[in-house]
Formats: structure tokens, C-alpha cells, sequence
């Protein structure tokens, strides 16, 4: 029995961050060897970081990472390490993974097929290497396998599949089980999504069982680069299942997992299930002379699911409130500390939208301390300290220290008109105390009056809610940024805005009014499950941290963007549609790009409830605001990628700012419903 310990480091990498990014990965090599691990995973490009974007064509960032390459040998001491860096050959850049062992570069693998839709562009900066094909790259001077390479540390055999090489059918991990590998090794940079998760681990597990071998898969962690949230997700397989699986939505800047792995029974596997005819061909094998640690018997223990209780649950619907506040409130943290800002400020509405902003921002902070404890304050990038520590740490809303932390980094505003209501100011008033937030109330009913009476000036006549309706209203919105951002830059906060993705797709907000801000949390979500998460926050709320009693007053509003008199009885819905029939057509229309008649004929069946006529009214209505407002989505603040529904246009859904606006398609919707008696 040759038993080896394995491990996965998921690491929090910032792009360009040469010093940090090899401190990180020192530590997890420090990590490794406290824990008497032989070879651990690091992810895809953790060297230069994933979202360098175009700095991938600069030389000079090219150059560092190959200078980076060679610091980490001497970390590598004791261990086998795969770290991810570009590499420039030929003429052209390649993504790889370079194998350090007990301090010597021994080759760099290549990616083979990379990651070109949604998120990513990778073809963009990278060329796919060639199955089978082996060079040799210079580094510091040496020659250096380059490619479909293997490698031989100590008898065992180690091959790659980087992140994308895992997603697609032609698989190099099949290759590789011919040519005997033991050990798969796979450095990642895979984006956070609902559910995604499961498919990652049957990705693993089958490539296990598949390929008869040892299966590691490393992710990098946290808010790398500014739109994409990664879940830091480890894993360890080998043919008879998971070994060991890691914590995600880790806060830490480093989190490895263990586990043991049998050779030989991998071994006696292969025999069973691979025709291996190609294994005599040894050309592209590296070999090193390495050491693996003995193992005693107690040793062997390592392993197992160290998940939160919350990731098991089999319950669709909890799994994704969980996993969208915690990758939510690790995007806003990561935010916090690597912009450097000093805090968060939210112009708080007393609703739904501004409401789930400012609770998001305190589990974040109440999640931070329970990882981190009383060194929460440093992990936040924090140089303004709290008073001495006081009271027990159990990360809820109501701990002492939590509360504390939330009023050094949360600023919360109302900003009241005329229009406003005691309803809307006493709900955000309240939410703001529950969680520690300072609270500051704003009368720009003054400057309102003002900006009117400099318009009515110019056009000679008062303004009016007859003729001037959506004027009056974005005048109220708009007022209301400067005094937020004034208080932001005399914090040197970050601003929040606070656009929902139902609201982005219709352009149902104000330009430089409630879309003002740095990042946009909750621009990637739609209102339904905002709404019912919110509820969710009141009566459960996130695993260890619990329910939040103060959304009551928030949850039992109908959404009204309050800037019509009271007496219009303005509610969002009301000038839109109802939420749940609007985000049903926008994932017909944009996710599944179906035209506006099939939509209509598919809502008609769903939405029994609704008249036809206007469920052809809101179809049409939508189309029409959806092309009207690409200019809109163009300058929305940075949101956070959670799932294939996004309407974010520098990363996801691209359309054009100007367009026919489906007049034809729409057309033929209302001929075809005239055909069926239906008028709108």
C-alpha cells in the first residue's frame, strides 16, 4: 500500500499583485507541508491572477510572471507544486500550469481548450495548445518542457486538465488514463453560479472514476478582480468517490484541503479498466527523484467534508439563498478591502432594494467575524479600530463586536421629498439600528423645489404631474446622488447602488439618481426572489447567523419608488407589471432569445390568471423599455455574476444601444393575437 496526501489550495488573488499573489501561494505551501502533504493543487493563473484582461499582451507582465516562477522554487521545498502562470511562446501567449518539485521547475503544462463564452475571453489573450504536441520553453536562461506533458516525482505520475479542459467532451484526462497517469491535477479559475457547484463535483468525480486516478481540483476564492465572485471550492477524489472537499465562500486569503489517496489500489483499477497501449511511449514523461512523506496509520485519517451543514442540505430553493447571500457578501468584502475603501455608504429607501443592500453588507461583516474573530477589524482592511472588544463572538446581527464593526463600515441615508412616507422612513431608520449601522436623514425637498423653479424659469409655465410626470420624478431621484457621494468621498466610502436585475432590464431607475454608485450588489438578481429572500432574512436567515426581525416592516411594503403624491397610490408594479410575469419574460427573451409572439403564447399558458390582452401589453412593454435602455445597462456600476440570466453587457449580454426595437417581431404579436380575438 503506497498511501499520498494530496491537497487543493484555494487562493484569494488580486490580478498584478506579484508580491501578494506569491505570499499567498507560500502559504500554502507552508500550509502543506505542516500538514505533511506530497503535492498540492494551486489554481489556473494564480501567479499573475485570472482577470488581468489585456495585460496579458504586455510584455513586461509576461516577463514578471516567469520572474514570480522562480521565487516560488525556493517554496516548493519538501513538496510538489502546480501553480498557474502565462507563458509566451512562439509568438504567442498560452495559459499554463508549471510543476515545482522540491525546488525545481520541472516543466509547464498548457491548457488545451479554453474558455470563450459567457464570462470569459480567454481566446482573446490565449492560443489552445495542440493535444500531444511538446516543446520546450526558456526559463531564467533553462530549457523547460512545455505542453501535453507528464511528469514521473518519486513513481508517481502526474498530468493536467486546467479548468475549461475538464467542461468539454474531448477531455485530455482520457488521454492521459492511457498513458498511466495517477494523479490529475487540476488548477482552476471557475466562477461562482448557482447550483454550479454540483456540476463541478460530478465533473470531478467522473473524471476519477473515468480515468481510474486521483482527481484534485483547485479554485480560486473571493472577488479577484471586480465582477466575478469565486467559491473557492477544493476537491480530492480517487475511483470509489470524494475524498476530501473544502469550505467555500472561505473569507481567508488561504484555505487548503487534505486528503489520502491509495497508488496502488488506483494502480490495481487501471489494470482493470484502462487499455493503456500507448504507455510504453515515454517521450513527454518528466521524471523526478522525489520523496513522499510516510504516513503512519494515524495519519491516513485526513479528509472528509469539511462544507458548512447548509451546503447538504438537498433543498433547491434554501441552497440558493445561501449560496446568494454568501457569495453576495464575500463580492462586497473583497470589494471593501482591495479598493481600500474605508467603508460602504447606502441610500437607504426604507424598501425592498436598498433594504437587502445594507443586510447583505452586515452578514458579510458578521461572516467576516465569525471566520476571523476579534482579527475581523484586519481582515476588513480596517485602519479606523473599533473600541476594546467587548462581548461573546457568535457572528449574529445582535453580537456586540458585530454591531460595532457594521457602524465603522456602514453608512446608511434617507433622503426624504415630500413625497416620502413615515412608513418608508421609520423602516429604513429601524433596519439601520438593528444592524448597527449609522443612520443620517437628508431633506432634499429644498433642492427639488429648486432645480423645478430653475426649469420652470427657462420654459416659462409650472411644472406639472399632467405634463411633466417622469420629469418630476428623476428630479427627485437625481438630487438625491450628490449628497450620498459627498459623504462617501468625506469617508472615503464606497457608494452603493442599489438597481435590482428586473428593474436594469426595463431601465425602470434614474441615470445619476438611485443608479449613482461604485458597485452594484444586487444588479445581477432578479426582484421575485429578492423579495422572497428578504422574507427569508426576516423569518430564517443565513446558517448561523439567523433571522432579522426588522425586515418585517420592509417586507409587508408593496415596492413604490415613492415619487409620485401619496395619493397615486405609486407602486412599482403598477408602472411596470407584476415582477413574477416580467422576469418570466425576460428569461424567455434574453436568456432563451425567443421572439415576442412565442413568449406571449407560452406566458398565456403559465399565467392563467391574466387576462391575454395584457400579458400581451406587458410583453410588448418590455421589448420596447428593454431596447430603449441599453444605454442604461452600458453604465450600471459593476455587479456580481451569479447566474446565466445576466444582462450585464460588458460580460454576459451584449445588445446594441440603438436598434429597430423588435418593431417587426412585435408586429407579428399583435397580428397574431388580432387573428385570436385578443386587442390591446
Amino acid at each position: 500500500m503506497q498511501r499520498i496526501r494530496l491537497g487543493a489550495a484555494a487562493l484569494n488573488q488580486i490580478p498584478l499583485d506579484w508580491n501578494g499573489n506569491v505570499s499567498r501561494i507560500a502559504s500554502a505551501c507552508e500550509e502543506a507541508r505542516r500538514r505533511q502533504i506530497s503535492i498540492l493543487c494551486c489554481p489556473e493563473l494564480c501567479i499573475s491572477g485570472y482577470g488581468c484582461e489585456d495585460a496579458f499582451h504586455a510584455s513586461g507582465v509576461l516577463v514578471t510572471a516567469m520572474e514570480m516562477l522562480l521565487e516560488l522554487e525556493q517554496h516548493s521545498r519538501g513538496l510538489v507544486v502546480a501553480v498557474g502562470l502565462p507563458v509566451r511562446w512562439a509568438g504567442g501567449i498560452y495559459n499554463g500550469a508549471a510543476l515545482i518539485a522540491d525546488g525545481e521547475i520541472l516543466g509547464i503544462a498548457a491548457k488545451q481548450h479554453l474558455a470563450g463564452d459567457g464570462l470569459h475571453y480567454e481566446p482573446r489573450w490565449f492560443r489552445h495548445w495542440p493535444s500531444g504536441q511538446r516543446e520546450v520553453v526558456s526559463v531564467a536562461g533553462r530549457q523547460l518542457p512545455f505542453g501535453d506533458i507528464r511528469f514521473d516525482c518519486g513513481g508517481v505520475r502526474i498530468g493536467f486538465e486546467i479548468c475549461e479542459d475538464a467542461w468539454v467532451a474531448d477531455r485530455p484526462g482520457a488521454r492521459l488514463a492511457t498513458r498511466g497517469v495517477d494523479v490529475v491535477l487540476n488548477p482552476s479559475a471557475s466562477h461562482f453560479a448557482f447550483s454550479k457547484d454540483d456540476i463541478r463535483r460530478r465533473i470531478v468525480l467522473e473524471g476519477a472514476r473515468a480515468f481510474a486516478s486521483a482527481y484534485v481540483l483547485a479554485n480560486l476564492l473571493g472577488n479577484e478582480s471586480g465582477r466575478i465572485v469565486y467559491d473557492g471550492s477544493t476537491l480530492i477524489a480517487d475511483p470509489s468517490g470524494i475524498v476530501s472537499s473544502g469550505q467555500r465562500f472561505s473569507f481567508a486569503d488561504v484555505s487548503v484541503v487534505d486528503g489520502d489517496v491509495d497508488i496502488d489500489a488506483i494502480r490495481l483499477m487501471q489494470s482493470r479498466r484502462i487499455s493503456r497501449s500507448s504507455l510504453s511511449d515515454d517521450c513527454d514523461v518528466i521524471s523526478h527523484d522525489f520523496s513522499f512523506y510516510p504516513l503512519s496509520p494515524r495519519d491516513t485519517l485526513h479528509g472528509g467534508d469539511s462544507r458548512d451543514g447548509w451546503e447538504r442540505c438537498e433543498e433547491v430553493g434554501l441552497r440558493k439563498k445561501e449560496e446568494f447571500t454568501r457569495a453576495v457578501a464575500l463580492g462586497l468584502m473583497d470589494s471593501l478591502r482591495k479598493s481600500k475603501s474605508c467603508g460602504f455608504v447606502v441610500s437607504a429607501s426604507g424598501g425592498a432594494d436598498s433594504s437587502a443592500v445594507i443586510c447583505l453588507i452586515a452578514i458579510g461583516i458578521a461572516l467576516v467575524t465569525q471566520e476571523h474573530k476579534f482579527d475581523a477589524v484586519a481582515r476588513l482592511g480596517l485602519t479606523l479600530l473599533p473600541s476594546s472588544p467587548y462581548g461573546l463572538l457568535g457572528g449574529s446581527y445582535q453580537d456586540q463586536f458585530v454591531q460595532r464593526l457594521v457602524a465603522e463600515v456602514l453608512t446608511c441615508v434617507y433622503q426624504s421629498t415630500v413625497n416620502s412616507s413615515q412608513l418608508t422612513k421609520e423602516s429604513a431608520k429601524t433596519l439601520a439600528s438593528s444592524v448597527g449601522a449609522r443612520f443620517h436623514e437628508f431633506d432634499v425637498e429644498p433642492m427639488v423645489q429648486k432645480y423645478e423653479e430653475l426649469a420652470e424659469s427657462v420654459i416659462g409655465r409650472k411644472l406639472s404631474w399632467e405634463h411633466d410626470d417622469l420629469a418630476r420624478q428623476n428630479i427627485q431621484a437625481r438630487v438625491r446622488a450628490p449628497g450620498v457621494w459627498l459623504l462617501a468621498n468625506i469617508y472615503n466610502a464606497m457608494l452603493v447602488a442599489t438597481s435590482n436585475r428586473s428593474e436594469v432590464a426595463v431601465g425602470y431607475a434614474t441615470m445619476d439618481g438611485d443608479t449613482a454608485g461604485g458597485i452594484a450588489p444586487i444588479a445581477g438578481i432578479d426582484k421575485a426572489f429578492l423579495r422572497d429572500w428578504l422574507v427569508w432574512i426576516e423569518q430564517e436567515g443565513p446558517h448561523g447567523i439567523g433571522p432579522l426581525s426588522a425586515m418585517k416592516a420592509v417586507n409587508i411594503q408593496q415596492p413604490t419608488a415613492e415619487l409620485r403624491p401619496a395619493s397615486e397610490g405609486q407602486t412599482d408594479e403598477a408602472d411596470l407589471m407584476p415582477y413574477e410575469v416580467l422576469d418570466r419574460i425576460e428569461r424567455f427573451a434574453i436568456r432563451d432569445k425567443q421572439m415576442p409572439v412565442v413568449i406571449w403564447e407560452q406566458l398565456v399558458c403559465e399565467f392563467p390568471q391574466h387576462d391575454a390582452a395584457i400579458l400581451g401589453h406587458w410583453t410588448e412593454r418590455f421589448f420596447l423599455l428593454w431596447s430603449r435602455n441599453q444605454w442604461k445597462r452600458e453604465r450600471l456600476a459593476p455587479s456580481f455574476h451569479l447566474d446565466d440570466e445576466s444582462l450585464d453587457p460588458k460580460t454576459w449580454c451584449r445588445f446594441p444601444i440603438l436598434s429597430g426595437g423588435f418593431s417587426r417581431e412585435l408586429e407579428d404579436l399583435r397580428v397574431n393575437a388580432s387573428a385570436r380575438g385578443v386587442h390591446w
